[in-house]
C-alpha cells in the first residue's frame, strides 16, 4: 500500500509550473517573431510605389507577436502573485513522452527508410507496446495501411512523397 502511495506522490509531482512554462512560450514566440521580422526586413518591409513590400505586413505581425511576448515575460518575471500551480505533472509528463519520442524516432526513420516502411515500422511498434496487440493483428494493419497511402499519394493522386531502398527496389 505504500509502495503504490509513494508511486501516486511522485506522478503527482510537477514536472513545470503554469509561470515556468508562460516564461519560457514568451521567450518562444519572442524568437519567432524576431526572426520573422528579420526576414522581414530582408526582404523589404517598407512601402514602395506600388504599395506595401513583401515584408511589410509579416514584420508587422512579428512586431505585435514581439511585443505581446515581452508583455507576458515581464508580468510573469515582475509578478507579486505568480501562477505556481502545475502545469504539467510527472505522471502526465511521462505519457507524453511516450508518444514524443516514438513521433521523433518516426520523423528521423522517414529520411533513411522512406515514409511508407517507416510509417509501417511506427504502427507496428505503437500497436505491440501501446496497445498490446497480437502480432497476428499488428502485421496486416502496419502492411496494408503505408500500401494503402502508398497506391492513394503515389498512383492516384500522383504527389511523390519521401522514398527510402524499397520503394527503389520497387522502381518508384
Amino acid at each position: 500500500m505504500s509502495q503504490q502511495t509513494s508511486q501516486r506522490d511522485r506522478d503527482g509531482d510537477a514536472v513545470a509550473t503554469h509561470r515556468t512554462m508562460e516564461i519560457a512560450v514568451a521567450l518562444l514566440f519572442a524568437v519567432v517573431a524576431a526572426v520573422v521580422m528579420y526576414d522581414s526586413n530582408r526582404v523589404g518591409n517598407g512601402w514602395a510605389s506600388d504599395g506595401p513590400e513583401a515584408g511589410y505586413f509579416p514584420f508587422y505581425v512579428g512586431l505585435i507577436m514581439f511585443v505581446s511576448s515581452c508583455v507576458i515575460l515581464v508580468s510573469n518575471l515582475l509578478s507579486r502573485t505568480p501562477n505556481m500551480a502545475a502545469f504539467v505533472e510527472r505522471g502526465q509528463f511521462i505519457l507524453v513522452l511516450k508518444v514524443l519520442i516514438p513521433t521523433v524516432a518516426f520523423v528521423g526513420l522517414i529520411w533513411v527508410l522512406g515514409i511508407y516502411l517507416a510509417a509501417a515500422v511506427f504502427i507496428a511498434f505503437f500497436m505491440s507496446w501501446l496497445g498490446r496487440y497480437p502480432v497476428a493483428r499488428i502485421v496486416p494493419i502496419a502492411v496494408l495501411i503505408p500500401l494503402a497511402l502508398f497506391v492513394m499519394f503515389e498512383i492516384w493522386f500522383l504527389v511523390p512523397l519521401p522514398k527510402g531502398p524499397v520503394e527503389a527496389m520497387l522502381g518508384y
